[in-house]
């Protein structure tokens, strides 16, 4: 290091000691000063505590006799003083120990306590400060304030005075009001009822539902008086309710009205007025509440209508009415009764029912009778003898009867006479059983007549055949030809035979339920039957499998298809099995391309020995039994064609028949 730098931090040293000296001297200084000033603030500060002292002293002598909490305090909040009211009520002694206004303050209330002590410094005096606050053993109290300034001499505030009401079981019954009324305006707006109230015939308060149901809002109906939109149709007026109970006649009273609405049209109400009296029972408002009761009165109405109108039918009915207690008392009867018993109107009422009736199967009535005991209904026949002795058969439908607290009193018969449908259904139940037994000997005939015309037709083939072979030398042609055509009509007429006996039998032998795959049933047919060699029957999609009776769906499906394959002229004959599935039948459809059938006969081709042309090889009873069968599982049957252009056959079965063996 050189002289030259040495020489710097040399005078560098010097200057920091002369600053340190000057800062040492501004220290002084001010240590001076500010003990001068804390000296002044401790004058200050005892003639503020002397003025206080003399300003309590004085007010002490004036408040002495104060009962509510009296508080004196500084400027900052803190308690100077307070009377034994004071002490008691917030739980705390200034002279034991130090007491801020401020820290009992509700923390809710703090911004509103700072800026009502402003408004104190600002006037002088502060009214009705209210607020929560939280005294000494925990407790929450609602107080009010009133307060002032304390000057010094020169005018200058040091400190406030107040007088404290605790006001905490008022604001609780406040808070408490507010809580109902907030409760009762909810009630007021959900009620199902319009609701008004009003001071004479002047509205003042109407709530939501009443403004909808008229289409006026609250401000016109304060506008407006009763008679403007309503009309007392049963009852007093508005101005005799009001005069009654302002003379404390009543305090309530029902009127129906008529309302008019705003837009047009009006409603029925049911109207409820109650007055609301003051503590010395004027009269302050009366509430009226409105029920809409247009629909009930119309139903009303029209169930007096009717009522008439079924009162004139029941008496003029010929079904006779009855009703009687629960003791079998009759205590009422139609005109249609009396014609139907025999009696008179006064040889029935009054008397027991079964005992006038002479009711033969008088255990069904007993038992009909516990069940109106137990409130149920029903329908039962009887046998009675009426009044010339003559026996009757008669439908009776009873039911219980109810009073209007539905309590059971007796019971209501309507009755109807059927003694001719029993000596029809008599007369039926005998022809049914002549008709089996004549069902029966026509099938026991059949089978006879079957075998019985069978028998020579063999004996007739047999013997053409035999001259055939026997004579084929000496038979011209002609009479070769004589004797096949004799072959081909016994054929014709065994085949006749057979379709008669299968006619006669399709409905009467019980059917044999099975699951049944009518691919099966198509593949075992098409080996069956004779099929063109340019006929092919063809199933593009996979028939199902139903519930049946194999041997007649074989037969219901070979006739239809051996009708099908023989009526194809084409070079290229077709023949469809189809099916669609519905939602409780199968339906099938048998389509041809072969020479089809005039419209006239679409119906009547399923009639027996009905055919179409001269083609000796069908015997017109085929599609008579397909339309038996299908009958028996409760579809239908019908075709689609026209001459040339191909046949349809379409027809349905049942999933589930009920009638299978019928």
């Amino acid at each position: 290091m050189d002289n030259k730098e040495v020489e710097l931090l040399k005078r560098a040293l010097e200057r920091q000691k002369k600053a340190r000296q000057q800062a040492e001297k501004i220290l002084e200084q001010k240590s001076t000063d500010l003990y001068e000033t804390s000296q002044r603030l401790k004058e200050a500060n005892g003639t503020l505590e002397n003025l206080l002292s003399e300003k309590v002293s004085e007010l002490d002598n004036v408040f002495v006799n104060i009962i509510d909490p009296y508080v004196v305090m500084d400027m900052y909040a803190n308690v100077i003083n307070m009377n034994t009211s004071a002490k008691e009520f917030l739980g705390y002694d200034h002279t034991k120990e130090q007491v801020n206004l401020t820290d009992l303050v509700h923390k809710d209330y703090l911004q509103y306590t700072a800026e009502s002590f402003k408004y104190l410094l600002e006037v002088g005096t502060l009214k009705n400060y209210r607020a929560k606050i939280s005294v000494k053993n925990g407790d929450e109290k609602w107080i009010e304030i009133n307060a002032s300034l304390i000057y010094n001499t020169k005018r200058e505030p040091i400190g406030a005075q107040g007088i404290i009401r605790d006001i905490t079981q008022e604001m609780e019954i406040k808070e408490l009001l507010e809580q109902q009324r907030k409760q009762l305006d909810i009630i007021v707006e959900s009620s199902p009822l319009g609701i008004i109230l009003s001071v004479g015939n002047q509205i003042i308060k109407s709530n939501r539902i009443f403004t909808e149901l008229l289409g006026y809002t609250e401000a016109e109906f304060k506008t407006m008086k009763f008679e403007e939109f309503s009309k007392v149709i049963e009852g007093p007026t508005a101005n005799e309710i009001i005069t009654q109970m302002s003379e404390g006649k009543i305090d309530k009273d029902i009127v129906i009205k008529r309302y008019y609405k705003k837009e047009g049209g009006c409603l029925i109400g049911k109207t409820s007025v109650s007055a609301v009296r003051d503590y010395k029972g004027n009269l302050k408002y009366v509430l009226a509440m409105v029920e809409d009761i247009t629909r009930e009165r119309e139903a009303e109405e029209r169930l007096n209508y009717e009522r008439e109108k079924y009162a004139s039918i029941i008496a003029n009915m010929n079904l006779g009415l009855v009703e009687v207690d629960t003791e079998d008392i009759i205590q009422f009867v139609n005109q249609s009764f009396c014609l139907m018993s025999g009696f008179k109107e006064d040889e029935l009422i009054g008397k027991k029912g079964s005992n006038v009736l002479r009711v033969q199967n008088k255990n069904v009535l007993d038992k009909e009778n516990e069940k109106r005991a137990e409130g149920e209904s029903d329908s039962y026949e009887l046998e009675v003898f009426d009044k010339t002795g003559e026996r009757k058969h008669w439908l009776i439908s009873g039911a219980p009867r109810y009073d209007n607290n539905k309590t059971l009193i007796g019971s209501v018969g309507i009755h109807l006479d059927i003694t001719k449908q029993k000596l029809l259904e008599f007369q039926k139940e005998q022809l049914v059983k002549e008709l089996e037994q004549s069902n029966q000997g026509l099938q026991e005939y059949a089978h006879i007549v079957s075998h019985d015309l069978k028998s020579p037709l063999r004996s007739i083939s047999a013997l053409a055949t035999w001259i055939q072979d026997d004579y084929k030398d000496v038979l011209d042609e002609a009479g070769q030809e004589n004797l096949s055509l004799m072959q081909e009509k016994v054929a014709s007429m065994d085949k006749l035979i057979h379709g008669i006996l299968e006619y006669s039998t399709a409905n009467n032998s019980a059917l044999d339920n099975s699951k049944v795959d009518l691919n099966e049933v198509v593949e075992s047919i098409k080996e069956s039957i004779f099929i063109p060699e340019h006929v092919a029957v063809v199933v593009p999609e996979t028939l199902p499998t139903i519930l049946a009776d194999r041997t007649k769906i074989h037969q219901l499906f070979q006739n239809i298809l051996s009708n099908a394959v023989v009526h194809i002229e084409k070079e290229v004959g077709l023949v469809e099995v189809l099916f669609v599935e519905n939602a409780t039948h199968w339906q099938f459809s048998i389509k041809d391309n072969g020479v089809g059938i005039p419209k006239e006969y679409h119906k009547k081709i399923f009639e027996i020995f009905q055919s179409i042309g001269a083609n000796e090889r069908s015997t017109g009873i085929g599609l008579s039994i397909v339309k038996k069968i299908i009958d028996r599982y409760e579809g239908e049957v019908w075709v689609e064609s026209e001459k040339d252009l191909g046949t349809e056959f379409h027809f349905t079965i049942k999933k589930e028949p009920t009638n299978l063996n019928s």
